[in-house]
């Protein structure tokens, strides 16, 4: 993940509130009406970015342009999909990008991807 002190820079993302293991804000999308409200965090050996819509789900392309925003062009992210007795929804158009601290995901064959 990015630093802190690259983030805030970010040409997109008005920061509104930082601490010591992240942040929150606002991501301006050129032709999106509204802002996406973002959080940001680094603790408890997780990367994580959450980001939403008031009225509709982020689409794949914006989920791209998040992850480049946030995280260096060689790191993988991911979007998990839990098990249903594991399943949180607190906002219905909310979806997250994770990264554990200090490893990399093991990917399926090049050829597969």
């Amino acid at each position: 993940m990015k630093t802190q002190t690259e983030i805030k820079v970010l040409d997109r993302l008005k920061v509104i509130n930082t601490g010591y293991d992240g942040g929150c804000g606002e991501i301006y999308f050129p032709a999106q009406r509204e802002p996406m409200a973002v959080v940001w965090s680094f603790g408890g050996g997780w990367e994580h970015v959450s980001v939403s819509y008031r009225r509709r789900t982020p689409t794949w392309d914006e989920m791209c342009k998040v992850k480049d925003m946030f995280w260096n062009d060689e790191e993988t992210v991911v979007q998990y999909h839990p098990k249903k007795s594991e399943y949180k929804n607190l906002h219905p158009y909310c979806l997250h990008l994770w990264r554990k601290c200090g490893e990399d995901f093991e990917l399926p064959p090049r050829e597969y991807v």
